[in-house]
């Protein structure tokens, strides 16, 4: 295969939802043994374009070649028989199965399930996974899972490889570790098409660069001959300052102390166990972990959602006065000051009703207040109004359902409205999940201005670039003891990598 050859060539893919154009007049190249990354904002049809090459979405309009020859991709089985193979953020395994039987799951013949795995341990030993196929979905680590899906698709035979946010979850040991295996898939002829976020990871595991704007095709880039600047000024359409100010704290004080806390989750399993750490106003903690490791259960049992086992939660008020949190309600933490926003993997249904509209979810926060037997709206609506200027939640307007929003403009209504409740205490758990760079940055420019405000900040993140340029300092949390408390400043990320998958004695900075 030349160079001047493609391995797929998408010309003029058009595709629409309604009246919800999608993708128009798409043209996009891959070329054999290359790593490509796809840029662009959320909405701007990145996810689109990549299920009608994976065979779950069918374009309205344009061609599909495989190797110079024009096919039709009607099923993600269509696409395995042209090779091509996705592996979705949210995996598609069963969990009481071990990672071979998902792995040969689904494919006809006669099943030979020893044959079977030594033709896993050949992938693995031929890309440097490191799997063990007799082992249950269910004790794996979430990039256990992740080297299983890609193990599936190479088994069946895959040379065009979609990874959808690959490293949404991985440690940096395992990022790296990852990196290494696509570089070998490349070695091998391997293409891989890599839709992501992270612009330090672009550039460091890419060839080249495509970019998407509102669902229409900008251009695409040599890696080495860009940055990260003009990457994003031709995601976003304009100039984006991509630094995360972080203004010192002014005087500080304690706000939320944590003492000895152990909370148990699902089946009597210890979540937390003697987790110790006091939270100031004025600054940003965050809080860096592999994913399940007890971010959730922490928040939760401050906030007086998860029932705690052993320890204390105390609130300290402007005037110094401390007050119990355990056995209060919910509600009441609330009106104290105490506020948690937590984007989960379902946005809709943990926080917002997808039935409502802006102003009725942004109300669900705030109607206890109010004595009135008919609500009044005005104050909802304005602030909707504000939450949909300053984030640039994209909807034709405050009264649209927020169910017909995109998952990231869903999530930005969410944090904006726990941000617009003025709390004492803001606890905040991946409010960035899932977003664009530039949308990222609001966030990140929202939450330093409740820091300046004086509010104590607790903030859960997945990407430990920007733990640490955001966060003032940083617990570590390692199966859901602490591994240390470090100063923000001057943590290094591989150091923080390793208190997450290792315990180190560690005093709070």
């Amino acid at each position: 295969m030349t160079k001047e050859t493609p391995v797929i060539s998408m010309k003029n893919i058009t595709k629409t939802f309604g009246k919800v154009v999608a993708n128009e007049d798409v043209n996009l190249d891959v070329y054999a043994g290359e790593i490509l990354s796809l840029l662009g904002e959320n909405g701007s049809g990145k996810t689109t374009l990549m299920n009608m090459l994976s065979g779950i979405y069918f374009p309205d309009k344009g061609q599909i070649f495989i190797n110079g020859k024009e096919v039709s991709i009607e099923s993600p089985k269509d696409a395995l028989d042209l090779h091509i193979g996705m592996v979705h953020q949210h995996f598609k395994l069963i969990d009481v199965l071990t990672a071979a039987e998902n792995i040969v799951l689904g494919l006809k013949g006669k099943l030979n399930l020893k044959e079977a795995t030594a033709q896993i341990n050949g992938i693995c030993e031929k890309y440097g996974f490191d799997i063990d196929p007799g082992k249950k979905i269910y004790d794996m680590s979430v990039s256990e899972k992740q080297t299983v899906e890609i193990v599936k698709v190479l088994y069946r035979g895959a040379d065009i490889l979609i990874l959808d946010e690959p490293t949404a979850v991985l440690t940096p040991q395992e990022t790296e570790k990852l990196f290494n295996v696509v570089r070998n898939m490349k070695k091998d002829g391997k293409s891989i098409i890599i839709i992501t976020h992270k612009m330090h990871e672009v550039e460091e595991i890419s060839d080249r660069v495509a970019v998407l704007r509102k669902g229409r095709f900008i251009g695409d880039m040599i890696t080495t001959e860009t940055n990260a600047e003009e990457m994003t000024n031709m995601m976003v359409g304009r100039k984006v300052s991509l630094n995360i100010n972080r203004p010192d704290p002014v005087n500080p004080k304690d706000r939320i102390r944590v003492e000895n806390l152990s909370v148990k989750g699902e089946g009597s399993v210890l979540k937390l166990k003697d987790v110790s750490f006091t939270a100031r106003s004025g600054e940003i903690l965050g809080i860096a972990g592999i994913s399940g490791c007890g971010q959730k259960e922490l928040l939760e049992a401050i906030a007086g959602l998860q029932k705690i086992e052993s320890g204390k939660v105390t609130y300290i008020d402007d005037d110094g006065k401390e007050e119990s949190l355990i056995g209060k309600r919910p509600q009441d933490i609330t009106d104290m000051g105490v506020s948690l926003s937590f984007v989960p993997e379902d946005r809709l249904g943990m926080g917002l009703v997808g039935s409502m509209d802006l102003p009725a979810n942004m109300m669900l926060r705030s109607f206890r207040k109010g004595n009135a037997f008919f609500p009044d709206m005005k104050g909802p609506e304005e602030l909707a109004e504000q939450v949909v200027k300053e984030l640039e939640v994209a909807t034709p307007d405050i009264h649209t359902p927020v169910r017909r929003l995109s998952g990231g403009n869903v999530q930005k209504v969410l944090v904006g409205r726990e941000i617009a409740l003025a709390p004492k205490v803001l606890m905040t758990a991946y409010a960035v999940r899932g977003l664009d760079i530039n949308a990222s940055y609001t966030i990140y420019d929202l939450i330093n201005r409740q820091k300046k405000k004086g509010v104590a900040v607790i903030f859960v993140g997945e990407d430990l670039d920007v733990l640490l340029e955001l966060s003032d300092r940083i617990l570590v949390l390692c199966g859901g003891e602490v591994s240390g408390i470090i100063d923000g400043r001057g943590a290094d990320k591989n150091t923080v990598g390793r208190m997450m998958t290792e315990l180190h004695a560690g005093k709070e900075a």
